[in-house]
């Protein structure tokens, strides 16, 4: 163990020689009590173990966290907290799509760069904001990874979209409607719903009577978890369910084994993606008990540079966002790291988003095929 966390630490110190070792104040804004909590944890893990193994490398955060309750009010008076009470040299957070857009706004204001790790919403990187770097791929990505995966795997020609009208679950469904048109698919529904409903079996009977050869989902957990169970009450059974990340990437859902199984999602990151990513999981889980999502690999690596950055930098703002701006990262959980410009996104990292499928009880890579673990099963064979 203490060499897979030398070689997990090193593999980050070598980046950015020189670092400061003085003490460097970081906010950390995420959704810790409320409906979103139980991803939110995982992102607060990862947090937390970057800044043990930033302290073992010399550099040492004051983690000041604000809880925004997964509303976007909540994360903005975080934001005004942190950057005007707390002074902090930079931001890592909030989760949400609504929240970290909100934030993103404040963080241009007061001018505190803000490392957005897991928040997919296109918008947030896209209005040329300086002070507003994300890590995580945005929400296009993973409509086209989740629908080339389908493509790949057989021929559908139909495909249903259902997601909760929040900022994440409309800017991916959007998203992923205008590129199912692009490859031919017809969309043969499009359900919007309130999250945190307790009954959505009217919804999706009208799936079931569209006859989708495709069901794409976009929910955090409980929406998630009750949509799959109602899917299976109502008898749908599409060639494929997709999963958008979110709620079906997560230990709650994969638990879930009488209806995650056979159940496709998209992904910013898994264990088995690099050396360094299965020696994260496994310290991970050594101190968690259960396995990482991609939304602590997300918060870990985002603490990691902006730790390293800001203690480079005295903790001086403007150093630290020059330093995010031109700054590249390799050997990272997360791969290769730079936060680029281009195609309508203001620093913007480049990340290829694998396709998971649950067999066996666990999530198992099987998209693009370089990465696959194992083959997909496809299609879906149905309820036990």
């Amino acid at each position: 163990m203490k060499k897979h966390l030398t070689l997990a630490v090193a593999a980050l110190a070598l980046v950015i020689p020189g670092t400061s070792r003085g003490q460097v104040k970081i906010g950390f804004i995420n959704t810790m009590t409320g409906a979103e909590a139980p991803i939110g944890e995982n992102l607060t893990n990862g947090v937390e173990l970057a800044v043990a193994d930033l302290a073992r490398q010399g550099v040492k955060v004051a983690l000041v966290k604000q809880d925004d309750t997964g509303k976007p009010d909540k994360a903005m008076g975080a934001m005004e907290q942190l950057a005007t009470g707390d002074e902090v040299a930079a931001i890592v957070g909030p989760y949400t799509s609504a929240n970290a857009n909100a934030v993103a706004k404040l963080a241009e204001q007061y001018k505190v760069p803000q490392v957005v790790p897991a928040a997919a919403k296109e918008e947030i990187t896209k209005q040329g904001y300086k002070w507003v770097f994300r890590l995580n791929a945005p929400a296009h990505q993973y409509a086209q990874s989740l629908l080339d995966a389908a493509l790949a795997f057989g021929k559908p020609a139909s495909v249903a979209f259902v997601y909760e009208s929040t900022d994440f679950g409309n800017s991916v469904s959007a998203a992923g409607k205008e590129y199912a048109k692009a490859k031919g698919l017809r969309v043969v529904a499009d359900e919007a719903y309130q999250k945190g409903a307790a009954d959505y079996r009217s919804t999706l009977t009208k799936l079931k009577a569209a006859n989708p050869d495709l069901v794409f989902m976009v929910s955090y957990v409980a929406d998630a978890i009750l949509l799959m169970r109602q899917s299976r009450e109502v008898g749908l059974r599409p060639q494929a369910f997709l999963g958008g990340g979110a709620g079906f990437d997560t230990a709650q859902f994969e638990s879930e084994k009488d209806i995650s199984t056979h159940v496709f999602s998209v992904t910013q990151w898994t264990p088995e993606s690099s050396p360094q990513s299965t020696e994260f999981a496994e310290r991970y889980k050594a101190k968690f008990g259960k396995k990482p999502t991609y939304h602590a690999a997300c918060a870990y690596a985002a603490m990691m540079i902006v730790g390293e950055v800001a203690a480079k930098a005295g903790g001086n703002r403007e150093k630290i966002r020059e330093a995010l701006e031109t700054g590249a990262w390799s050997g990272t959980i997360m791969g290769d790291v730079r936060f680029q410009d281009g195609d309508g996104f203001t620093n913007q990292n480049r990340l290829v988003m694998p396709v998971i499928q649950y067999q066996g009880g666990a999530s198992i890579t099987v998209y693009p095929a370089k990465a696959a673990k194992k083959k997909p099963v496809y299609p879906f064979p149905g309820w036990k």
